[in-house]
């Protein structure tokens, strides 16, 4: 019995093998683009070194507390109240962008800061706070912050993730501000600097800036979320340093005042900008006094009988 060869068209055996290999190559080349595209999102600048007074101080399994006397300036007058600053370190997923529960080698140590402000305007009370998640390396911008600001009219949040871009997204009762969702150029983040200061204020940025300002402030303003051009200074004296930052076009300087040496203590804030609205606005100047601070772990301080340490911060 004899074999059959089978034979082909060689033009069509030609058509054939290009396709084969056309497919393949088009596949490789997207496997590569997605392995550089991903690359990409994995580059950063390199980890500063962290320094032993550092680890012993904020890896102790505690956080500060800071409690403030707190003049805040809201719609044309200046209104009593006060603010506490809880920084504590934690490990932060990045993809997910919340705090880890466990062990994990994709894990980012941030330096957390919990900002929080109570005052009234008024017969109703205002609340704000602010979180930013911020790494211990100061080798990026904060992976996440957010602001939440209640009051008796209605309540609004922001929020901003690092990722490719800057990612923010809004919710707001007010008309115009209900709902924003897009993304925007990576660019400075005031919200980054009271975290940077406590790392090393070495780092932090000086001269003609472009910053996001705060999303506090830009919210309470109804300002347009975007870098703002700004000048940036740093100056000491008897044991205190102020970093002082300027936007022409905002009206407004913020100063944040802080101990010379570690841990650099947040002493104090002033923030001169023009409060209220219409021809009741004028320029004000928020105040912000040290009142007193604590280390504890006060996750675990939830019970009636711990109520007494609000005492020994004053509140």
């Amino acid at each position: 019995m004899k074999s059959v060869i089978p034979t082909f068209n060689l033009p069509l055996l030609s058509l054939i093998v290009l396709f084969v290999f056309g497919c393949k190559q088009e596949n490789e080349t997207e496997t590569s683009a997605e392995i550089s595209s991903d690359m990409k999102e994995k580059q950063q600048a390199p980890k500063r070194p962290i320094s032993e007074n550092f680890k012993r101080y904020w890896y102790a399994g505690e956080a500060e507390i800071t409690s403030y006397q707190l003049e805040q300036a809201r719609y044309g007058e200046l209104r009593d109240g006060n603010a506490v600053l809880i920084y504590v370190t934690e490990p932060f997923l990045p993809n997910e962008q919340v705090k880890a529960n466990r062990n994990n080698p994709d894990n980012v140590s941030v330096l957390k800061l919990n900002a929080t402000k109570n005052f009234l305007t008024g017969i109703y009370p205002y609340s704000i706070m602010s979180s930013t998640f911020y790494p211990v390396y100061d080798n990026q911008h904060a992976l996440k912050t957010s602001l939440s600001v209640q009051e008796w009219c209605g309540h609004v949040y922001s929020q901003l993730n690092n990722r490719n871009q800057f990612e923010f997204r809004s919710h707001s009762y007010f008309e115009g501000e209900a709902d924003q969702n897009f993304t925007m150029e990576k660019a400075l983040l005031e919200n980054d600097i009271w975290t940077k200061i406590r790392i090393n204020p070495e780092n932090l940025p000086k001269g003609k800036i472009t910053m996001i300002p705060s999303l506090e402030f830009l919210r309470l303003r109804h300002q347009e979320i975007k870098s703002y051009e700004a000048k940036a200074e740093m100056s000491s004296k008897d044991g205190i340093t102020t970093y002082t930052i300027s936007y022409p076009e905002l009206e407004r300087n913020l100063m944040i005042h802080f101990s010379s040496e570690f841990p650099f203590s947040i002493e104090g804030w002033t923030e001169e900008f023009k409060s209220g609205f219409g021809a009741n606005a004028k320029t004000l100047t928020t105040t912000a006094s040290k009142m007193k601070t604590i280390k504890t772990a006060y996750w675990k301080q939830n019970g009636n009988s711990d109520l007494i340490l609000r005492d020994s911060l004053g509140l």
